[in-house]
C-alpha cells in the first residue's frame, strides 16, 4: 500500500466513526496532553490504534487519540500525542496525521511543542511564536513521488508560518497579557539532545529554539495548502547554556508548570482563527 492509499484507508476508518468536519487542526505538544479534556467541547474521539495503519506514539505522556469538538465556536480536530521521526517511523508516516486532518476538512493548523532555547535572551517557561523554521537536518516529508492530489511538486515555503495567523496570535497574547517571544525553530532528528557544538551551529544559522518535531509537519501541511502557525514552549535552555545535563524530566516539568498559561493562549489563538 502506497502513502496515498494508506492515507485514504485511514480517512475511511475515521469517517466510519464520525462525520465531524473541522475547520482548524491542533497538535498538542508536551504539557498540553490534557488540553482537550478541559478546553474542547468534545463531539467525538478516536484512539489512534483504532485506525488501521495509523502510526502510534511511543512517547510517555502522549495520549494517542484524535478529539473532535469545538473551541469556542470553532470546529477543531485535536491530536493528543504526535509521532516523531526518532521513534523509527518513516517520514511519510510521521506526517500522515497532518495530512489526514487536512483531508478531514481542516484549513488551518496550529502546531505546539516543547523546545530548547538557543536565543540568549530566552528564559525557561517563555512562549515563542514560530516565525520560520530550519528543517534541513531532517528528511523532507515530500521526498519521493509527489502526491498530486495533495499539492504541487515544488511548493512555496516563503510564508510557511502565516503572517496573518501570527498577527492574530500576537493579539491573543496581548489580550491575555501573556508575554510572547518570536523566532526561528530548528528541527533535528533526536532522540539525543544536541551537543554544545550543534547549538553553536544552530545559533550561527539563525535558530532561536530547537526541537524534534513540527518543521516536517508544517511542510506537509503547507504542501496541502493549509495555513500554518506554531507556538513553542521554551522548556529548557539548550546545551551549553545550562549548567546541568539536559533531561526529558526537565522538559516535562517546565511544560507542566506553564501549561495553564499555554492552554489559555492556545484557546484564545484558535478562537481567532
Amino acid at each position: 500500500m502506497n502513502t496515498y492509499e494508506k492515507l485514504q484507508s485511514c480517512l475511511a476508518a475515521v469517517r466510519a466513526k464520525t462525520n465531524f468536519v473541522p475547520s482548524a487542526a491542533l497538535v498538542l505538544g508536551s504539557g498540553l496532553g490534557d488540553f482537550a479534556d478541559t478546553q474542547v467541547k468534545t463531539a467525538a474521539s478516536i484512539a489512534y490504534d483504532e485506525i488501521a495503519g495509523f502510526p502510534v506514539s511511543t512517547v510517555s505522556g502522549h495520549r494517542g487519540q484524535f478529539v473532535f469538538g469545538y473551541i469556542g465556536d470553532v470546529p477543531v480536530v485535536v491530536m493528543q500525542g504526535r509521532v516523531h521521526y526518532y521513534e523509527g517511523y518513516p517520514m511519510p508516516d510521521v506526517v500522515l496525521p497532518i495530512r489526514l486532518m487536512g483531508l478531514l476538512g481542516a484549513k488551518t493548523i496550529l502546531l505546539t511543542n516543547a523546545a530548547g532555547g538557543i536565543n540568549y535572551t530566552f528564559n525557561v517557561g517563555d512562549f515563542m511564536l514560530i516565525s520560520d523554521h530550519i528543517g534541513s537536518f531532517i528528511p523532507s516529508p515530500l521526498i519521493g513521488e509527489n502526491i498530486d492530489a495533495l499539492g504541487t511538486r515544488f511548493p512555496d515555503m516563503s510564508d510557511i508560518y502565516s503572517g496573518e495567523l501570527r498577527a492574530r496570535i500576537r493579539n491573543a497574547a496581548a489580550n491575555l497579557g501573556t508575554p510572547l517571544r518570536e523566532g526561528v525553530y530548528a528541527q533535528l532528528t533526536g532522540p539525543q539532545f544536541e551537543t554544545p557544538g550543534e547549538i553553536r551551529m544552530l545559533r550561527a544559522l539563525g535558530a532561536d529554539a530547537v526541537g524534534m518535531s513540527t518543521a516536517c509537519e508544517a511542510i506537509a501541511a503547507r504542501h496541502m495548502g493549509m495555513r500554518v502557525c506554531g507556538i513553542s514552549c521554551i522548556s529548557n535552555l539548550a546545551c551549553g547554556l545550562s549548567p546541568v545535563p539536559l533531561t526529558h524530566d526537565e522538559v516535562k516539568e517546565t511544560a507542566d508548570r506553564v501549561a495553564p498559561l499555554f492552554k489559555k493562549l492556545v484557546s484564545a489563538s484558535i478562537s481567532l482563527m
